[in-house]
C-alpha cells in the first residue's frame, strides 16, 4: 500500500516511523515533511492549504490512505474534499473537527450531553468579558475560541492577567480571528492527563495514557507552548479511572456527536484534569497530540496502518474482536528540544550536532520537527539545520519511567544547536508519586 502523511512535525515523523514498519506499507510520502522524515519517506514540497493539489497528488501516486497530522487542514475540511473525490483519508470531517476548531462548540456540546468540564461563559465583546472578570475575579482561564497552535489558553492568577489576556486576544488580535469569541471558565485544579482513542463512530479503541507538559519552563512556569515533553503511561490514570474517563467523557462525547448528526472517524484526544471531584475535560483535539504521540507510538506493538485503515473504513470492530491494540510494557518519555525564544521570537538556520550520537543510544528515537537539510558535508553526511520553534523530540524507552527518562536525557545532552532549550523536569511529578 502507498501511504501519504500530511504534516511536518515530530508527531508526523513518529507516525511515519511507525508506518514504515507495517507489513502492509510499500511506500510512504510526506507533505511537506522535514529533514528527518526524509530517512523513511519521500517528502514532497506542496502546501497543505491547497487541497486541489493534494487530491491531484494522491490520485497520481495511487495513494491507498492519506493520514492528516495537524488540525488546520481538518478544520478546513480536507476530509470532506478527499471523500468527495473517493479518496480514503484518516481523520474527522469538518463538522466533527469543530470539537477542536471551536472551543465554544465543544463547551456547549459538553454542557448539552452532561460531559464533565469547567463551568464557563462565552463572550464576543471584550468589554463584557472584562466586566465579567472584574465581577467574578481570578483565578480563571481565558481561551480563544478558534485554533491557536496550542497557545490560545491563558491561566490567569489575577484579574489583571485575565484582562490583559482578553485585550491581547480580542483587541490586539494576537491570534487573528481565532479570538473573535473567548471563553472565560473556572480554573480547575489537579493534574492533567491525555487520553486518546481511535473511533469510527461505532467502536472505540483506546491508546495508552500519557501526560503532556505545556509550559515552556521547568515547574510549569512561563507561557503555554505546543508541548515541551510527555511520557506514557501515566500513573495518574489507574485502570479504574481510565474506565471512568471512557464512560463519562469519551463515550458520552461520541454519542453526543452522533446525536448531532455528525460522523466521527479518526483519533479523538481528550485533555483531562483529574480533580478532587473526578475527571473533567480541559479540551478536545481531533488528531494525535504532539508531543504525546512521540511517547505513545514507540510503545505500540500493533500495526498502526491496519488500525488506521479500519478507522477510516468503519471496520474497527474487526480490530476489537482480534484483541485490540498490543502494547510494550515499558515506559516511554519524550523531551522536546526547542529554539531559544520559543514560543516567542526565535532564530532559524542553526546547525544541529550530536544527532548520530543520540540515535546510537539503545532504545532512543530521535523525531525531527523544525529541521531542514543544509549543504552536505564533504564526507557525504547530511547537515541538519533548525527551521522551527520545536526542533526535535527525543524519545527513550525503559523498564521504569526513571530509566526511560535517564535514556532520554542522556540522548538530549548529546545534541546541540545555538540557543537550544528544553525542560529538565519532564515526568518529575510522576516520579515523585511513585518514589
Amino acid at each position: 500500500m502507498r501511504v501519504l502523511v500530511l504534516g511536518s512535525g515530530a508527531r508526523e515523523h513518529a507516525l511515519v516511523w511507525k508506518l514504515s514498519h507495517s507489513k502492509l506499507c510499500s511506500k510512504i510520502f510526506c507533505i511537506p515533511g522535514n529533514g528527518g522524515i526524509t530517512e523513511q519517506a519521500e517528502c514532497i514540497n506542496l502546501s497543505l492549504d491547497n487541497f486541489e493539489e493534494l487530491v491531484t497528488f494522491a490520485r497520481k501516486e495511487k495513494i491507498t490512505l492519506t493520514i492528516v497530522g495537524p488540525e488546520a487542514p481538518l478544520a478546513a475540511g480536507i476530509v470532506d474534499i478527499f471523500k468527495q473525490h473517493k479518496l480514503a483519508i484518516f481523520g474527522p470531517n469538518k463538522k466533527a473537527a469543530q470539537l477542536e476548531a471551536s472551543k465554544v462548540f465543544a463547551k456547549f456540546l459538553m454542557k448539552k450531553y452532561n460531559i464533565p468540564t469547567a463551568s464557563f461563559e462565552v463572550f464576543d465583546n471584550p468589554e463584557e468579558a472584562k466586566k465579567y472578570i472584574d465581577k467574578f475575579g481570578a483565578p480563571c482561564v481565558v481561551k480563544a475560541d478558534g485554533l491557536a497552535s496550542g497557545k490560545g489558553v491563558v491561566v490567569a492568577k489575577t484579574k489583571e492577567e485575565a484582562i490583559e489576556a482578553v485585550t491581547a486576544m480580542m483587541e490586539k488580535k494576537i491570534f487573528g480571528n481565532a479570538a473573535n469569541k473567548v471563553i472565560i471558565e473556572e480554573c480547575l485544579s489537579g493534574q492533567e492527563a491525555s487520553i486518546l482513542v481511535f473511533t469510527d463512530s461505532r467502536e472505540v479503541i483506546p491508546l495508552a495514557s500519557s501526560q503532556d507538559h505545556k509550559r515552556v519552563f521547568d515547574n510549569d512556569q512561563g507561557p503555554n507552548t505546543g508541548g515541551m515533553g510527555a511520557y506514557s503511561p501515566t500513573p495518574l490514570v489507574s485502570h479504574k479511572l481510565f474506565q471512568e474517563i471512557l464512560e463519562k467523557i469519551i463515550y458520552r462525547t461520541i454519542d453526543g456527536i452522533i446525536k448531532e448528526g455528525i460522523v466521527y472517524q479518526g483519533v479523538l484526544y481528550a485533555g483531562i484534569m483529574i480533580t478532587k471531584d473526578g475527571p473533567k475535560v480541559l479540551e478536545f483535539n481531533v488528531r494525535f497530540g504532539d508531543p504525546e504521540t512521540q511517547a505513545i507510538i514507540p510503545r505500540l506493538r500493533s500495526d498502526l496502518l491496519e488500525t488506521m485503515l479500519a478507522t477510516a473504513f468503519g471496520t474497527l470492530s474487526k480490530v476489537k474482536r482480534s484483541g485490540g491494540l498490543n502494547w510494550d510494557s515499558r515506559y516511554c518519555s519524550c523531551v522536546v528540544c526547542a529554539s531559544g525564544g520559543y514560543p516567542g521570537v526565535f532564530e532559524k538556520g542553526k546547525i544541529i550536532t550530536g544527532l548520530e550520537e543520540a540515535q546510537h543510544i539503545k532504545d532512543v528515537l530521535v523525531f525531527h520537527a523544525g529541521t531542514c537539510i543544509g549543504q552536505q558535508q564533504s564526507d557525504g553526511k547530511k547537515v541538519f539545520l533548525t527551521s522551527g520553534g520545536r526542533v526535535l523530540s527525543i524519545s527513550g524507552l525503559g523498564r521504569s519511567l526513571r530509566e526511560a527518562l535517564q535514556k532520554t536525557y542522556q540522548a538530549v545532552e548529546k545534541i546541540h544547536f545555538e540557543g537550544i532549550h528544553y525542560r529538565r523536569d519532564i515526568g518529575a511529578k510522576a516520579l515523585a508519586m511513585t518514589s
